[in-house]
């Protein structure tokens, strides 16, 4: 037996403030992303904006429904509508936040297992990365370079032809 050991890189930001322009933009249209949200179940918002090389956003939300697990996250309701639309486009930059009228979030909520390997097929597919922010909003917020540092041992299995 070994053992072994990996390191998780990010960075962390005091507030929005802190960010570069071009990511404050994308944060604060996450935020607007929230308006779309349908979550009259869980009464917890997420939206998300991702940046494409092109300079477009895309925003998507979470979008629930009574039968629990046919809903979909804020994260893979953009990401579907980015390959489904825009098939060849190349992602630079997602933002992700959170609200709810239910309790206060004071830490960046991040992405679920289930986002988390949409997010590293779709880095690995255009063989470049993807950075993610995490926005708390009027809190701290994180930022990863890669989606490679979310999920160290993602699913990934080069003989289903890709």
């Amino acid at each position: 037996m070994s053992a072994q050991n990996f390191t998780i890189s990010y960075e962390t930001f005091d507030g929005i403030e802190d960010l570069s322009a071009t990511d404050k933009i994308l944060c604060l249209k996450a935020k607007d992303a929230l308006a779309s949200s349908f979550s009259p179940y869980s009464k917890f918002k997420v939206g998300t904006a991702i940046l494409l090389a092109d300079e477009q956003v895309v925003l998507g939300s979470n979008q629930e429904n009574v039968a629990y697990p046919s809903g979909l996250c804020a994260e893979r309701v953009a990401l579907f509508n980015i390959g489904s639309n825009y098939p060849n486009a190349v992602i630079k930059t997602m933002a992700i936040t959170a609200q709810t009228d239910v309790f206060k979030i004071v830490n960046p909520v991040t992405s679920c297992g289930g986002c988390l390997q949409v997010m590293i097929e779709v880095e690995k597919r255009q063989k470049s990365p993807i950075e993610v922010l995490f926005y708390c909003i009027d809190g701290q917020i994180l930022k990863v370079k890669s989606v490679k540092n979310l999920l160290p041992f993602a699913f990934v299995e080069d003989r289903l032809g890709w």
